[in-house]
């Protein structure tokens, strides 16, 4: 018989359908749970805990300087786990059923600006050979498409249509989405793809990114590639994929793209996490309206 920890990590990744990074991390938190209760508590089983007990994890872990988003997401994943005995009627009350978040600063991403991007590709206009073509490519697909790293490295040659100019990509939860693409890049992809059939080496086929050796991308490399790249442009701290696509979404809205658009082309689920996008495009309205207005002057 499977036990409580098994069964929830079958949940988690057939019905709720998250990523293997994802599942590791929930498991991970209940397994350094336990071994915190049963230290503290000489208690194995942390299916009938009390709140009591969680708060004792909660101040062990701030005195350990952890923090407060990362205990945050630990007491995420206490607060799924006992969602699911809930669900299985393995327990009556969910002792996170009080837990209140601890508070945290509030993070604003600073996208890069249009002029960044465009002394960006001018550097990177003229790419010879399969790398640089293969990276301005990356960096454009970013840019234009706003896709996270993991789908860009997960993109599936097939996916590409071209005579139709859009993507598919798979998503969050295995959520697929088309995204159109402009005629700008389409001449770009396909020297590409000229350039990636033309390696001296077994192609794995499948994915659209590959190496030089033929080999899918991995997620360090193509984060070092947008560092490595903006670096030569912008004096930001942070300079990555996820701050690209920030950067996507942030532009679109400068330039007049509604809020619900926008999501659509991001793949989020819920307009909540668009709207973390808006307080840039809040910036550029004041700016408009300040030099705009009359009694401003």
């Amino acid at each position: 018989m499977k036990s409580n920890k098994d069964a929830f990590r079958d949940y988690l990744q057939l019905e709720k359908k998250y990523s293997a990074h994802t599942v590791t991390a929930y498991l991970n938190d209940i397994c350094f749970f336990e071994s915190f209760n049963e230290a503290s508590f000489d208690q194995v089983n942390i299916d009938q805990v009390n709140y009591g007990q969680i708060r004792s994890w909660i101040v062990f872990l701030v005195d350990q300087g952890v923090s407060n988003v990362s205990v945050n997401r630990k007491m995420a994943s206490l607060k799924a786990f006992y969602r699911f005995l809930l669900k299985t009627k393995q327990i009556d009350v969910s002792p996170m059923l009080k837990h209140k978040a601890l508070k945290t600063p509030k993070i604003v991403q600073v996208p890069f600006s249009e002029k960044e991007l465009k002394d960006l590709l001018n550097v990177i206009s003229d790419p010879v050979g399969f790398e640089e073509i293969r990276d301005k490519l990356i960096v454009e697909m970013f840019y234009m498409t706003g896709m996270r790293r993991a789908e860009l490295i997960g993109l599936m040659i097939k996916n590409v249509d071209l005579s139709n100019r859009t993507i598919k990509v798979l998503g969050k939860r295995n959520k697929e989405r088309i995204i159109p693409v402009l005629p700008i890049i389409v001449d770009q992809i396909s020297v590409y793809i000229k350039e990636r059939g033309g390696l001296d080496v077994v192609v794995d086929l499948d994915y659209f990114f590959v190496s030089k050796k033929g080999l899918k991308l991995s997620e360090s490399f193509v984060y070092r590639l947008i560092n490595s790249y903006f670096s030569r442009v912008s004096e930001k701290v942070k300079k990555s994929p996820h701050v690209l696509r920030h950067t996507f979404a942030t532009h679109l809205l400068n330039n007049g793209a509604d809020l619900n658009s926008v999501k659509e082309l991001l793949g989020h689920s819920s307009l909540a996490s668009t709207q973390v996008y808006t307080h840039n495009s809040l910036a550029e309205l004041k700016k408009v309206y300040i030099d705009a207005h009359p009694r401003s002057k």
